[in-house]
Order: C-alpha cells, then sequence, then structure tokens
C-alpha cells in the first residue's frame, strides 16, 4: 500500500471519531446547562479549553457565548477542528482513495457533508435548541462506523483507520475527563454534592458509558469514574481499551504477532498500553488525575508521531513502505 493512501485513512478515522466527539460534548453540555441548578450561570468555557483551542478562541472572541462558541466548534471554517472542518477534511482524504473504500461508506460520508453545508446555510447554531443537529451528526457517522464494519474487508485499509479512530478516542476520553476533574465545579467544598454528581454523569453520558458503568459499578462515585474511563478493559471508549485495539490493529499492519515490538511505533503504543495495563486506579489518583491525564495526552502525541514517521513519511520518500 502507498503511504499515501494509508496515511488518507488514517486521518480519515481520526477525523471522523474528532466529528462525533465534539457532537457529543456540544450535546451533553447543552444537557448539563439545562439541568444547572437557578444562579449558576452556563459554563462553555471549558468545552472550548478542552480541545486545546482556548488561545486561537480568545484570539477572536470575547467572553464564552452559547451561540458563540457552537458556531467556534461547529462550524467556524477558521477552526481546523471544528466539526463541519472535521467532516470536510474526511472527506477530502476520502476523496483520494475511493478505490479503497466501499461505494456505500463514499455516499454516507458525502451525505454527511452535505448535511453539514446546509446546517451551515440554515446558521442552526443560532438555534436556541441545537441539539437535534448534533444528535443527528452523531447517528450518520455511526451510520458510517456501522457500514465500514459490516462492508469493509480487513485489509490493510481497514486497520489503519481503525487504529486513526482508537487513538483519537483514546485521547478524547482523557480530555473529557480531564474538563470535569478541573473546570466545572464552582468550588472544591462542591465536591460530592448533588451537582458534582450531576456533571459526573454528565461526563458519562458524554462517552455513551453513563448505562455501561451503573451496571458496573453502581452508584457515580469520581474514583469509580476515573476507573471506568481510564482502565477498565471491557468499555470501548476507556483509554486502555482504545490502546489496546490500536495495537491489535498495529500488529496486524506490520505483521508482528508475536510478543516485543518490530518498530518505534509498536514499541511507544506497546509501552504505554503496558502501563495503564498493570494500572491501579489508586496510581491514578496519587499521581494527580490532572497530571497523569496531562503525561497520558502527551504520549499519544508520540505515539501519533512514530506512526507518521514509522509509515507515512517514509513512504513519501521511497513511495512505498
Amino acid at each position: 500500500m502507498l503511504s499515501r493512501v494509508a496515511n488518507s485513512i488514517y486521518w480519515l478515522g481520526r477525523y471522523l471519531e474528532r466529528a462525533e466527539n465534539y457532537a457529543r460534548l456540544i450535546e451533553v453540555n447543552f444537557n448539563l446547562m439545562m439541568d444547572l441548578p437557578p444562579g449558576l450561570k452556563e459554563q462553555w468555557e471549558p468545552v472550548v479549553r478542552i480541545t486545546g483551542d482556548l488561545d486561537s478562541y480568545a484570539a477572536r472572541y470575547d467572553g464564552f457565548d452559547q451561540k458563540q462558541v457552537i458556531y467556534y466548534m461547529a462550524f467556524d471554517p477558521e477552526n481546523p477542528n471544528a466539526i463541519t472542518s472535521s467532516i470536510k477534511a474526511a472527506r477530502e482524504n476520502a476523496r483520494g482513495i475511493r478505490e479503497n473504500l466501499t461505494k456505500e461508506t463514499w455516499e454516507y460520508l458525502n451525505d454527511l457533508y452535505l448535511y453539514m453545508t446546509q446546517r451551515y446555510e440554515h446558521k442552526d447554531w443560532l438555534l436556541d435548541d441545537p441539539r437535534e443537529m448534533f444528535e443527528s451528526i452523531r447517528k450518520r457517522i455511526l451510520l458510517l462506523y456501522g457500514l465500514a464494519f459490516n462492508t469493509g474487508a480487513r485489509t490493510e485499509s481497514w486497520y489503519f483507520r481503525q487504529m486513526g479512530m482508537y487513538l483519537e478516542r483514546a485521547d478524547k476520553t482523557s480530555r473529557f475527563l480531564d474538563m470535569k476533574y478541573h473546570l466545572l465545579l464552582p468550588s472544591p467544598d462542591m465536591v460530592g454534592n448533588p451537582l458534582d454528581v450531576l456533571q459526573w454523569t454528565a461526563l458519562l453520558k458524554s462517552v455513551s458509558g453513563y448505562n455501561a458503568y451503573r451496571r458496573l459499578y453502581g452508584a457515580v462515585e469520581p474514583v469509580s469514574v476515573v476507573d471506568f474511563l481510564v482502565l477498565n478493559r471491557r468499555f470501548s471508549r476507556s483509554i486502555f481499551y482504545c490502546l489496546k485495539e490500536a495495537e491489535g490493529c498495529l500488529n496486524m499492519i506490520s505483521g508482528n504477532l508475536q510478543s516485543g515490538f518490530g518498530n518505534t511505533a509498536e514499541k511507544a503504543l506497546g509501552t504505554l498500553r503496558s502501563r495503564l495495563e498493570y494500572a491501579d486506579v489508586r496510581d491514578v489518583i496519587n499521581q494527580g488525575l490532572h497530571e497523569y491525564l496531562d503525561d497520558l495526552q502527551l504520549e499519544l502525541i508520540r505515539v501519533s508521531d512514530h506512526i507518521n514517521v514509522t509509515y507515512f513519511q517514509l513512504g513519501r520518500m521511497e513511495g512505498t513502505y
């Protein structure tokens, strides 16, 4: 496979997952704002901060008005991480590799792009209640995932897209958790009160994990939520689960199905996965949740860099990998 094709498929997976995560984040935060007790103002700054684009936003906007934040995160063409920008980038990557996609996948991805174009023309960010739009975005992306899963051959193309999706998902789960821990509570003395529980519940819903969490852990408690989202081995959006699946994809691509590693990308991802595999939630809490997640995000960036060097940059120099 040409490294150009592999790179496009990998980023197709990442961009779609990024758009889906942004849509669910905005939708859940909107629901949370509606449930806030009287007297507490809406909190939209954390939603921008979680994306890492706070400086870019602050350079162009004053304040954190709901409609303004939704426009920036969903439609702003100058924001490369906006939902529309991510879907457009996914479509452009797909356009150049259509022979590697099923007909159904390309058609529904194009339909998603046209849907976002219509929502932009109708200025849906000005709606008093835009939740239906974000729910529709999520469902359309999940439909794409289902089509790819049920119609795609398990070739290198499949594993590159899956790997991109899982690495992006691991990063976004870590950011969702970091936002709750540091930004949402008005003051430390509110830890453990009904508002705190409401916000932890909203966090679980933002990753579609509330029902699964309640079945496995019962009551909503911060330490258990951390364990569920970081270390759980069965929940498909926990950081450990995503790393394990991404590593499996990488092994299938390289053909290294034995123990150990065959290149620096496998070494970096395997090291990070094993760190979580043998961790205990007390290790996370003792290090400090923010510090642990911040370090984890840096490690995910390093993994992505190693994948880029191992599979994509080499291809640009030599034509194949």
